[in-house]
């Protein structure tokens, strides 16, 4: 079969779980002839991987359009292969451990209260806009200490910056210049006077430089924000899709955590991710050079009939056990993931008790990455009966 153009930002716009799903049964380790890549498609093959460093390296990209450019291990700590990983994933470790998460649930809280407070629930409001992309704002700007009347900056820096991933322009280079000249800023007033937060972690390092620094809190920008609305946004279309599952959930809000879960799958956030191999290596019954660039397809591997069943293709929001790739495996295991998971909860738990039955109206649109499983606009009427 043809190779899919995972590589093209119009694929992910579409439909494309019909060819990942002929992909991973009939060629799960495939090479796209005219771009020189390999993709792979199947959830043990993407498993071993990424739990191996040595063999796949991230230095020298993980996004697919890496491979293209020179990627440096300052622009962030994804392009970091252990031991170095080990030591400045250390840095933001504390900030992001199962404790201190949960310290953060009142904030969250406030933050979702707030943000849905806000809403007219009888007009239609864009919930991306409104919900999706505010409360995960929000919440990374408090745990680095962005003061409020810099949020529409933060906002517009973190877009273009996940779009320039797959899509560069001028413009968004500039939004990204801007951005490092803040926090640039921000990170000498906070060598000056340590505070509480992220960025004064980053800056008590000694051994990281100030180009690495900057590459901290770009990622942490990016992934704290950007993953996180898609998550939410994608949540809310799927229960609206799947209206007997958002009942199951009005009703017993104990399955929220699992549902959360299913979400996670069923959306795939991060769509893709890519190692490089160090020596020439088999996998799914291929040969693989030394060399080659692999893209790895989460969103193919977590519809795999061999995990998750049969019912693979249905979005059940009880389903356990749900070992979905979506925040990665190994070394590079997503540093956010529970609080990706507490913000999620909380939203979904808040706008099921105030507006169960909402209704997306026309106009839903998917946004072109190769990147993000992106809905970009999700126009809904919250409180459709009155």
């Amino acid at each position: 079969m043809k190779t899919p153009d995972v590589h093209d930002p119009s694929f992910w716009q579409g439909q494309p779980d019909d060819e990942l799903r002929d992909l991973r049964r009939t060629c799960p380790v495939a090479h796209h002839q005219s771009e020189g890549f390999w993709v792979v498609a199947r959830h043990e093959d993407i498993a071993q991987i990424s739990k191996d460093p040595a063999t796949y390296s991230s230095a020298k990209g993980v996004l697919i359009g890496d491979r293209k450019r020179q990627v440096a291990a300052a622009d962030s700590i994804l392009y970091i292969d252990p031991p170095r990983h080990v030591t400045q994933r250390r840095i933001v470790n504390r900030a992001f451990t199962v404790r201190r998460v949960a310290e953060l649930a009142p904030v969250i809280e406030r933050i979702a209260s707030d943000v849905l407070d806000a809403i007219d629930p009888g007009t239609p409001v864009d919930a991306v806009d409104a919900i999706s992309a505010p409360v995960p704002l929000l919440v990374i700007a408090h745990m680095l200490g962005v003061p409020g009347e810099d949020l529409p900056a933060f906002r517009a820096w973190s877009d273009a910056i996940a779009v320039a991933a797959t899509d560069p322009t001028d413009p968004r280079a500039i939004a990204a210049a801007d951005f490092f000249v803040y926090f640039n800023e921000r990170l000498d007033a906070r060598t000056a006077e340590p505070k509480d937060d992220l960025l004064s972690a980053v800056v008590a390092d000694s051994e990281l430089t100030r180009a690495e620094q900057l590459g901290f809190c770009m990622t942490l920008l990016v992934a704290g924000n950007e993953t996180t609305r898609t998550l939410i946004s994608g949540g809310l279309a799927a229960l609206a899709d799947h209206p007997e599952q958002r009942a199951k959930l009005a009703a017993d809000e104990s399955l929220i955590p699992a549902a959360v879960e299913e979400m996670l799958r069923w959306v795939t956030p991060i769509v893709a991710m890519s190692r490089t191999t160090t020596s020439p290596v088999e996998i799914g019954g291929q040969h693989v050079d030394a060399g080659s660039y692999l893209v790895m397809l989460y969103a193919a591997a977590n519809r795999d009939e061999t995990v998750f069943g049969a019912d693979a293709h249905e979005f059940d929001v009880a389903r356990s056990p749900n070992p979905h790739l979506s925040f990665g495996i190994g070394e590079h295991f997503c540093l956010g993931a529970q609080l990706a998971r507490l913000e999620a909860r909380i939203v979904f738990t808040e706008i099921l008790r105030r507006w169960p039955d909402y209704v997306v109206c026309e106009g839903r649109l998917m946004g072109a990455s190769t990147l993000l499983r992106e809905t970009v606009k999700l126009p809904i009427l919250f409180r459709p009966n009155e």
